[in-house]
């Protein structure tokens, strides 16, 4: 009987041991696929079949429809940062599509992507740690290693999963973002704004020591939100503005001011702009290029008593981009000569400066420009200005008015005048200071020279015009623009800047 309780009490610890070993197991297989559902996380689709076709075939080809309708970068412009819409397709694609063009030969190895915040209320931003992003396109990975670090630099980045679940501003930049950028594997850091004022700060400061030029950051915002067509175009205009100055008080000022204007039906003036102000402040030393803009009512069924605005502008490397205004077609060359001729002949008859709407963004830019003054064949004033932070056509409209009534050699142009006025406007690249005058390029470099408090400009077309060499071109430069010796351009002390210049008249816009 002994023997017998013994072999019973070993059967029982067997079937025990066994037991606790297979729960062992269980558990050990229930943690790993535990971890690896949270190693795989993925972040589905909600915006797919409502902002954007949920159909792969679908969405590339409506993809390649608005790519179609965008010329591809003329210059090799590295761009270190987007301002994107997102709303639907249908209404904001075309004009996304002018940003995402622009990356068509440029290698990224992550995108950071920051968008506001719709659904959730939260402090600080939340950062999508791990795992990927689902489209029809496929899933896109995310940077998990900056990821991280973005989290660990303050106390108020976290992971809210709750505030990515519905949130559409980021997920409809990734489509595009998947047809366009040519390195397959690249990632994104997603990032979704919290709702307090100090959200932008406290990412700008963990951002700016984590950002390389294998970066890209995409700010996904829209404009004004309901107003009618024509106030959005103003309030608009006033919000793009702001931001090429690439100061972040003008944008708040700007946003400020609009606000109590009472707009009727405006709700916001961009609701990114927590977004757009970290891009600023990041790429407050790059070129800033407005590539696109236009709202809802643009579209064939689009309302346009309550609208949405939208707008494409990239933050681009100063040394590559915008290298001579040589985008200018026909018809923005002669939008620019009608806008010069009427701000002349307004402000002699009424000494007003007049209003104009644009529309072609292509001269929102901030370039700098000459406008030059003739009268049967001869100088009647010319006046220009560099590297300015006002868009190219308002440029042309001071430098016309200053040309006609304030170049110091000639006598205001009077009514009379008008009639026989001729226009020409040159659109220049941004100046770059060289080592030394044999760099200068004669009939390619318009010339600035500096020495002291004194400097003096000639524009490329006056050596070709007067068939001067460089040593006369240089000489005149010195002494009649600037009352120096004809030799000053030799001078070690002299600082000597080149720059192109697209010139055209009215016969080049026939």
């Amino acid at each position: 009987m002994k023997k017998f309780l013994i072999f019973v009490i070993f059967i029982i610890v067997v079937i025990a041991a066994v037991l606790i070993f297979d729960k062992n197991e269980s558990m050990k297989k229930e943690n790993s696929s535990l971890n690896k559902t949270k190693e795989e996380l993925i972040r589905e689709p909600v915006a797919a079949g409502s902002f954007y076709p949920d159909s792969k075939e679908e969405l590339e080809n409506i993809i390649d429809n608005y790519m179609s309708e965008v010329e591809p970068p003329t210059s090799g412009e590295d761009i270190r940062a987007l301002i994107v819409p997102h709303a639907g397709y249908v209404y904001s694609g075309q004009v996304a599509a002018y940003a995402y063009k622009t990356l068509i030969r440029q290698e990224i190895n992550t995108v950071i992507l920051i968008g506001p915040s719709h659904h959730e209320y939260f402090e600080g931003a939340s950062v999508y740690p791990k795992g990927y992003y689902k489209t029809p396109l496929g899933n896109v990975e995310i940077d998990k290693d900056l990821a991280k670090k973005i989290i660990d630099s303050h106390k108020k980045i976290s992971f809210r999963e709750n505030a990515h679940l519905q949130e559409h501003s980021l997920e409809v930049q990734l489509p595009f973002l998947q047809k366009i950028l040519p390195n397959p594997n690249w990632k994104i850091v997603p990032i979704v704004m919290g709702n307090t004022p100090e959200a932008a700060e406290i990412l700008i400061n963990s951002l700016k020591n984590l950002i390389n030029d294998n970066i890209l950051i995409i700010a996904s915002s829209d404009l004004s939100h309901y107003p009618s067509y024509e106030d959005a175009k103003y309030s608009d205009h006033k919000v793009i503005e702001a931001i090429l100055t690439g100061k972040t008080e003008n944008l708040e000022i700007v946003i400020a001011q609009l606000e109590k204007e009472n707009i009727s039906n405006l709700q916001t003036c961009a609701c990114g702009q927590q977004a757009i102000e970290v891009i600023m402040s990041l790429m407050s030393d790059k070129n800033i290029k407005l590539l696109k803009y236009a709202n809802s009512g643009d579209v064939e069924i689009g309302d346009k008593s309550q609208v949405v605005g939208y707008a494409a502008i990239a933050f681009m490397d100063s040394a590559s981009s915008l290298q001579t205004g040589s985008e200018l077609n026909k018809e923005e060359r002669k939008r620019l000569l009608e806008i010069a001729q009427e701000a002349v002949e307004t402000y002699v008859k009424t000494g007003k400066k007049p209003e104009f709407s644009n529309g072609l963004s292509a001269i929102e830019r901030p370039l700098g420009a000459f406008v030059t003054l003739k009268k049967d064949g001869q100088l009647r004033g010319c006046i220009g200005a560099f590297e300015p932070k006002i868009s190219l056509y308002q440029v042309v409209i001071e430098m016309a008015i200053s040309a006609a009534t304030k170049d110091s050699r000639f006598y205001p142009v009077i009514e009379e005048e008008l009639k026989d006025l001729e226009y020409e406007i040159s659109v220049l690249s941004p100046l770059k200071k060289v080592d030394s005058w044999k760099d200068i390029e004669i009939g390619k470099h318009g010339v600035q020279v500096k020495q002291g408090l004194r400097s003096g400009v000639f524009l490329p077309q006056v050596a070709t015009e007067n068939n001067w060499d460089l040593d006369t071109f240089m000489s005149v430069l010195c002494a009649q623009k600037i009352g120096l010796p004809v030799d000053c351009w030799k001078n070690p002390e002299t600082d000597i800047y080149v720059f192109t210049a697209q010139v055209f008249g009215e016969e080049d816009t026939k």
